[in-house]
């Protein structure tokens, strides 16, 4: 989502937005990250809902699959990518202060990094979270790997066809304890969790008061 901003301007007003959330968050967090760790800042925009260039990833097919159906009632889509070819392209290591800007918010090349913040917050720890992060904001991430090597292996779209596998799909997450309030570990998570609890019992299904078969 581009928010109607010309590519030309997304750097610095990218920059612009870390700043002010940076100097305005503090009074609204119990642990504050170190100022020049970029990635742990926008990690946590991100989770609270700011546009950032990050894309949210998980670890978890099961968790992905959550995300995928959730919402969903006619299509939804998981998006899987390949760790080990995305990681042939280039090297990225983030574990110096300042690398992260260094080598990703500077514009440094066309790559895709993938990986998460030294310090996770509960919410991308609960969800096995971790971020396909682009190293340039003037092309999408598709287009990026669609320059690599292998795009193919690369990244890879499934589509899941939330109309015929919702009802199972999310009943079988639910008894494994994949929620919302599971996987956002906080009061928004339990009050949206809710939205499920409605439409699903133990015994039977709410929507059409049959009983369900074990």
């Amino acid at each position: 989502m581009s928010f109607g901003v010309d590519p030309r301007a997304w750097p610095e007003q990218e920059a612009r937005i870390l700043r002010i959330f940076k100097r305005k968050a503090i009074h609204f967090l119990d642990i504050v990250p170190d100022r020049d760790d970029d990635f742990e800042w926008l990690a946590l925009m991100q989770d609270h809902g700011a546009p950032t260039r990050l894309l949210d990833f998980t670890w978890s097919p099961y968790v992905a699959a959550f995300f995928a159906l959730h919402n969903t009632t006619n299509e939804g889509v998981i998006w899987a990518c390949n760790p080990a070819e995305i990681d042939k392209m280039k090297q990225v290591h983030l574990d110096k202060p300042g690398s992260f800007r260094k080598y990703i918010l500077s514009g440094a090349g066309s790559f895709v990094w993938l990986g998460e913040p030294h310090a996770m917050n509960r919410r991308l720890i609960a969800q096995s979270g971790t971020f396909l992060v682009p190293a340039i904001l003037n092309k999408s991430i598709e287009e990026i790997l669609k320059e690599y090597p292998n795009p193919k292996d690369t990244l890879i779209k499934f589509i899941v066809p939330a109309d015929k596998i919702r009802e199972k799909g999310m009943r079988e997450l639910y008894r494994m304890n994949i929620t919302q309030a599971s996987l956002f570990p906080d009061l928004d998570g339990l009050a949206r969790s809710l939205a499920y609890e409605l439409e699903f019992h133990w015994a039977y299904d709410p929507r059409t008061m049959r009983k369900t078969r074990k």
